[in-house]
């Protein structure tokens, strides 16, 4: 299924084309409309009339979250506020939250972008989809929400939390689709079956739209497991337009919309542009957006790119599931660490649930010491604590293998970690307090 044919089967060449027009034309509005830009731009000591092509990208100079804080609130903007139909905005909790505008066209490409995605995944207007997203300055809720409805499906805007109350909407309304974050369906599924519902039989439920946090392929299995569903990665940051690219389904990378944004993965450390296949940091530019358009924004995200034409038919290049964050990487005794990497360990090992935490302390000699807390399955009987003693000796030796450096193991009781209702907070870095 296709929302937009001509579009999404468009040819490399043609989309190259527009990407090429649309690159010039950014460029030089964000040189005549942006103070930011054009004063960014002198002092790299280039002009509009450098940018022809693409492979002229790495001439321009990368956008950062922290241009957004020190300009904000309207500092990047290249339109008037006259042009401006909506804001969504950070948390600000670690500082001055970044203020995103929209046009009444920005607008419309978001959900053009996630209409494709939707339908890419197999929702159609016989769904109902619940929105487990929060809705307001998040922009979680509100792409899912017009994105679902100008396809024609039916709106469940129940927002994020109050998970009895998704449980029986779900059932009593008939969802067949849901999008939240995956650490929250997990959260579901567990506090389903508490409630004596099976969501793969008491629900209609056949379609999840997982994102907000990087999860792993171990958990979609987990997922998919518990709940019966076909679960989809979803990807979008609030700078670019919160959620917009998509797997389809064949499951093998999420689309990225080219006639719309442009990407690059660079070397996090040296910025340098990295080829197909080889990881780093996503770098993003908007080709399309009129109220605070993008030139090269890193992300912070760490991916690799894929320009094989899908097996769907879809012609625009993908990117591969979120590895981690930069901003989400510790450091262990001179190793860099990323919780994804070990929610792919943990995953693997079925006497383990889907809950843990890292936590990490700096012990009297100075050094690091990582601990990683997690849950029994509820599904695993323990007949003697050595069952447990040689649970947590093997987790620790294949995170060691894994990781390469030596972590801590705790096998605690199900329903001992706390559980979240949106994004998880998997990191407790003790070291800074």
């Amino acid at each position: 299924m296709y929302w937009n044919p001509s579009i999404e089967r468009m040819s490399q060449d043609d989309l190259r084309l527009i990407q090429e027009r649309k690159l010039r034309a950014l460029v030089r509005t964000v040189y005549d409309y942006s103070q930011f830009y054009r004063e960014r731009f002198k002092a790299a000591g280039i002009t509009p009339d450098d940018i022809k092509s693409l492979e002229d990208l790495s001439k321009l100079p990368f956008t950062k979250k922290s241009d957004l804080r020190d300009t904000y609130p309207f500092g990047m903007f290249a339109v008037p506020l006259s042009q401006v139909v909506r804001f969504h905005a950070s948390s600000g909790t670690t500082g001055k939250p970044t203020v995103v505008g929209y046009t009444t066209n920005d607008i419309n490409v978001w959900i053009e972008s996630l209409c494709r995605g939707l339908v890419s995944c197999g929702v159609s207007n016989k769904d109902i989809v619940q929105i487990a997203y929060g809705y307001g300055l998040f922009t979680g809720g509100l792409g899912f929400h017009y994105a679902a409805e100008k396809i024609g499906a039916a709106v469940l805007p129940i927002s994020a939390g109050n998970t009895q109350r998704q449980i029986e909407l779900m059932r009593d309304l008939g969802s067949t689709v849901i999008a939240c974050t995956p650490s929250y369906m997990l959260y579901l599924a567990e506090f389903a079956a508490k409630m004596g519902v099976d969501i793969a039989s008491d629900t209609k439920l056949r379609v999840g739209i997982f994102g907000a946090e990087p999860w792993s392929e171990e958990t979609r299995k987990r997922i998919e497991k518990k709940t019966g569903i076909s679960a989809f990665d979803v990807y979008g940051t609030s700078e670019l337009s919160g959620p917009l690219f998509t797997e389809c389904l064949e499951k093998c990378g999420l689309h990225v919309w080219a006639d719309h944004f442009l990407i690059e993965v660079v070397d996090p450390k040296t910025g340098e542009q990295l080829g197909e296949g080889e990881k780093g940091e996503l770098v993003v530019t908007t080709l399309s957006k009129e109220a605070l358009p993008l030139v090269r924004w890193r992300t912070g995200d760490l991916t690799y790119i894929e320009m094989e034409k899908c097996s769907c038919g879809r012609t625009h290049p993908r990117i591969m599931r979120i590895l981690g964050r930069t901003d989400d990487m510790v450091i262990v005794r001179g190793i860099n660490v990323f919780p994804s990497q070990v929610e792919h360990v943990l995953m693997r090992f079925p006497e383990l649930g889907e809950h843990y935490m890292i936590i990490l302390d700096r012990k009297e000699d100075g050094l690091d010491e990582m601990t990683v807390q997690v849950e029994l399955s509820e599904k695993f009987k323990v007949d003697r604590i050595s069952d447990i003693i040689e649970l947590e000796k093997r987790v620790a030796d294949e995170l060691k293998s894994v990781l390469n450096v030596w972590a801590k193991v705790e096998v605690v009781n199900p329903g001992t970690l706390q559980r979240f209702e949106g994004k998880a907070k998997r990191v407790l870095d003790r070291r800074k307090i």
